[in-house]
């Protein structure tokens, strides 16, 4: 073996990707000592996205106060890549469900306005390349809330300037963009992390789908319905933008539509979001194999998740990818998708806390992945 490539998620409760990845390289140096190894951290778009980017790019984290769904002060990170240009946010750090009590959960009052004071703050700062993304969110506002943030204002019939949430969108015949930093944006490349592909509107859109997870009742959710077709309309009349029926355009309840709509945004798939930054395809140039993992692999693996985007990308590079897991489930299936095997790697029977703790975890993949390469040292002698 000349070159191996590491590209884990995190083992969510028990190590971080860059951790799982220091583990991994262990083993394989106790079989392949002189090996080319290239660990890197990834996610899939969600929880770990800033901390795995930032630090396979030795970029830098940045914490900024903005508003919560609520409009409540709080304390959220960005990340910003090695390049110095690129940030990378979480909606869910300033507009996430998390952020509100259960009880206070409403997304007819709930905003992103915190999601935009996030971009704000990378845009004072230099960056000019968005990675975002946008799940776990408390709202449905169709990203407004946003759009207010950065300066743009909605205003009723009368011309009365509307406050946030859900609930501003039947409301809204006229979008003020005076103060809309308009051409600062268009140097600006957004990419949102989105793995959902919900309408706009409708049946499947963000309202029907997403929204009673955020605490809309059945008469809120049409009214929330209502009020996303309206402001699909009023962006067609006005942007000659037709975002209703465009896949994702309902993530985050409406946010996808939000920015296809106002910034140009390109969605893709999270993982493939993250491997784009990583420039993964030009590091898998030679490698004899790639490993990669997560807590748990099973039927949901390849529904998308982290390694499967992996394993896309290796297969068409020809170059055979291992996985492995806490716990491996439909191996079958997994290895008909294209992964050359799949280890599961808790030695005995232990409890779940137990197998989760980090020093037994470590062990672990270091042992797996020494075993994998025992194997794979009779092919290379």
């Amino acid at each position: 073996m000349k070159k191996i490539i590491i590209a884990s998620d995190s083992f969510k409760g028990s190590l971080s990707s860059a951790e799982v990845a220091v583990s991994c390289e262990k083993g394989i140096r106790k079989v392949f000592p002189k090996c080319e190894i290239i660990k890197l951290p990834i996610a899939d778009g969600g929880e770990g996205t800033i901390e795995a980017l930032v630090s396979a790019t030795n970029g830098r984290i940045h914490s900024c106060h903005v508003h919560d769904p609520l409009m409540r002060l709080i304390e959220a990170r960005y990340g910003v890549l090695g390049d110095g240009e690129t940030a990378v946010i979480e909606m869910a750090a300033a507009s996430g469900l998390t952020l509100i009590e259960p009880h206070l959960r409403n997304p007819m009052k709930t905003t992103t306005y915190g999601t935009g004071e996030l971009i704000q703050d990378a845009l004072e700062h230099g960056c000019r390349k968005f990675l975002i993304g946008i799940g776990g969110s408390a709202t449905n506002d169709a990203g407004t809330g946003m759009l207010q943030a950065l300066g743009m204002k909605f205003r009723d019939i009368a011309g009365n300037l509307l406050g946030y949430g859900g609930e501003i969108l039947q409301k809204i015949e006229m979008i003020d963009s005076n103060d809309f930093p308009e051409d600062k944006l268009a140097k600006c490349t957004f990419t949102i992390a989105c793995d959902v592909n919900n309408p706009f509107s409708g049946p499947q859109g963000a309202a029907f789908i997403f929204a009673p997870q955020k605490g809309a009742d059945a008469k809120q959710i049409r009214r929330l319905d209502t009020g996303l077709k309206h402001f699909a309309q009023l962006i067609a009349q006005t942007l000659y933008k037709d975002i209703d029926a465009i896949p994702g355009a309902g993530a985050a309840g409406g946010m996808g539509g939000g920015f296809m709509a106002f910034f140009n945004a390109r969605l893709s798939r999270g993982i493939d979001t993250v491997l784009d930054a990583l420039h993964f395809n030009e590091k898998l140039q030679g490698a004899d194999l790639v490993i990669t993992g997560e807590g748990k692999m099973d039927a949901q693996t390849i529904m998308g998740k982290a390694p499967m985007g992996v394993l896309k990308a290796a297969q068409r590079k020809n170059i055979p990818v291992i996985g492995i897991a806490g716990c491996v489930d439909e191996t079958e299936l997994l290895n008909n998708a294209g992964f050359l095997a799949v280890y599961p790697i808790v030695e005995g029977p232990v409890s779940q806390e137990q197998a989760m703790e980090k020093s037994r975890t470590c062990s672990n993949i270091e042992r797996t992945v020494h075993q994998c390469m025992r194997m794979l040292s009779l092919l290379h002698n």
